[in-house]
C-alpha cells in the first residue's frame, strides 16, 4: 500500500481506543482486528525505516576511520521529523477509521474459493 504516511493526522498522544469501535471497524473480532493493525503496524513501521534509511544514506561518506564523525544539521533534521511523525500503530489505526485499511478474511475466501 502507497500511503503518504507525512500527510496522515493521527494522534501523537496516549489514547484510550474504544474496543467495540475498533471491533466493529474491523473484522468484527476485537482480536482479529488487532492482529491485522498489528500486521499493518509492521508494515509501516519496516517502509518508514526504509525510507530514513534511504535518505540517511546521502549523507554516508566512506571513511576508514571511525575518528572522523561528522554532525550534518541536515541529517539531524531529517531524523528529527520521522522522529514527530505518528507512530506506526497510530497510522494503522487511523487508517482504519478512515476505512483505507481493508482487513481481508482468508478463511471466507478460503471457503468461497471451496464452494466455487
Amino acid at each position: 500500500m502507497s500511503t503518504n504516511f507525512k500527510s496522515i493526522k493521527a494522534e501523537r498522544t496516549t489514547e484510550t481506543r474504544n474496543t467495540h469501535d475498533l471491533e466493529t471497524q474491523g473484522t468484527g473480532n476485537i482480536f482479529e482486528t488487532i492482529v491485522a493493525l498489528s500486521k499493518r503496524s509492521n508494515q509501516v513501521a519496516l517502509s518508514l525505516r526504509k525510507e530514513l534509511a534511504e535518505k540517511l544514506e546521502e549523507f554516508v561518506i566512506p571513511t576508514d576511520s571511525l575518528e572522523e564523525v561528522f554532525e550534518n544539521r541536515e541529517q539531524i533534521e531529517i531524523s528529527k521529523f520521522y522522529e514527530r511523525l505518528p507512530k506506526p500503530h497510530s497510522i494503522a489505526i487511523k487508517e482504519l477509521q478512515d476505512e483505507s485499511l481493508h482487513i481481508a478474511n482468508t478463511e471466507e475466501q478460503d471457503d468461497a474459493e471451496a464452494d466455487a
